[in-house]
């Protein structure tokens, strides 16, 4: 088994890590001969969340070389914080740095029988010296028995899909919710209209935007005779955990578009693009599962 990459854009993969860091202290990486797989799955973090991320890997890596006998692919567990760490290191931007960062490369190693994910940075101090810095994350590399049942959640076919504003600004308005109820309802529908509101016995605040984009999907049919459509006014309802939903949008840090999707009181699907939607370098897909509320907010 072996596995070598260099790392081009160490502050893209610096982000997307941070936001999963915020989510889960042990997730998974899943490289292949293509792609960067990111997965958490529900059974380590609070609220059931659940991120399927797929990350084309010219956007993060060059001389990128992959080996193994499970069709050459590697999956391991590994602790977000210590891989955060590194990663920090390795950025160039880092104001606690002292030097020029020029190469970062990343290996799969072994020390003493334990599993690593070495880094090795290199770089120039300001006054040109040469300098490198190493880095090694404990990992725990999955067998492919395991890795086969891994599986993204099922869920119905989603009544809305709808461009979310900037997710720092959406998360600004959450924190002010959060203090005022555990649960936040999220509605749509098929003519731009977004709502967040959160109701309780004692307040009830509501915020909604009129003008937000409703991206066409594979599904939507143009032949569709207009009343076999459904009532573009009709707002479809999800009711998630507030703290769930501020997980998410720690993702701000890498966002430049979101869509949303609600599949009424079953789930929210949210897909965070890496770069521009049309030439995006991967998507991180979270999975927020409905609250059931009995109250029917």
């Amino acid at each position: 088994m072996r596995f070598r990459a260099t790392i081009e854009h160490v502050p893209t993969f610096f982000r997307i890590v941070q936001a999963i860091e915020k989510l889960q202290k042990r997730f998974l990486i899943k490289f292949t001969e293509t792609n960067m797989h990111i997965i958490c799955n529900s059974d380590a973090n609070e609220g059931g969340i659940q991120v399927w991320s797929q990350i084309k890997l010219d956007s993060i890596f060059t001389n990128y070389r992959i080996q193994s006998n499970a069709n050459n692919e590697i999956t391991m567990v590994l602790p977000s914080e210590a891989l955060l760490a590194a990663l920090k290191s390795a950025s160039a931007s880092s104001p606690t740095s002292s030097f020029e960062t020029e190469e970062v490369v990343m290996r799969l190693a072994k020390k003493n029988d334990q599993a690593l994910l070495s880094f090795e940075i290199s770089g120039l101090t300001r006054v040109g010296r040469k300098v490198r810095v190493a880095h090694d994350v404990k990992i725990e590399v999955m067998k492919p028995a395991d890795v086969e049942k891994l599986s993204e959640p099922m869920c119905p076919e989603p009544d809305v899909h709808i461009l979310l504003p900037p997710l720092q600004k959406l998360r600004t308005i959450v924190e002010r919710l959060r203090p005022m109820s555990d649960i936040l309802a999220v509605r749509a529908n098929n003519n731009k209209c977004l709502q967040i509101s959160i109701h309780t016995e004692g307040v009830k605040v509501e915020t909604e935007w009129k003008d937000c984009v409703n991206p066409k999907t594979q599904e939507d049919n143009p032949d569709e005779p207009p009343e076999e459509a459904r009532n573009p006014e009709e707002l479809f309802t999800v009711l998630v955990s507030v703290r769930s939903f501020l997980k998410f949008l720690n993702s701000h840090v890498v966002s430049t578009t979101t869509i949303a999707c609600i599949c009424q009181h079953h789930c929210m699907i949210l897909y965070v693009y890496i770069g521009d939607v049309a030439d995006a370098g991967g998507v991180l897909t979270f999975y927020i599962p409905a609250i059931i509320d009995d109250e029917g907010r």
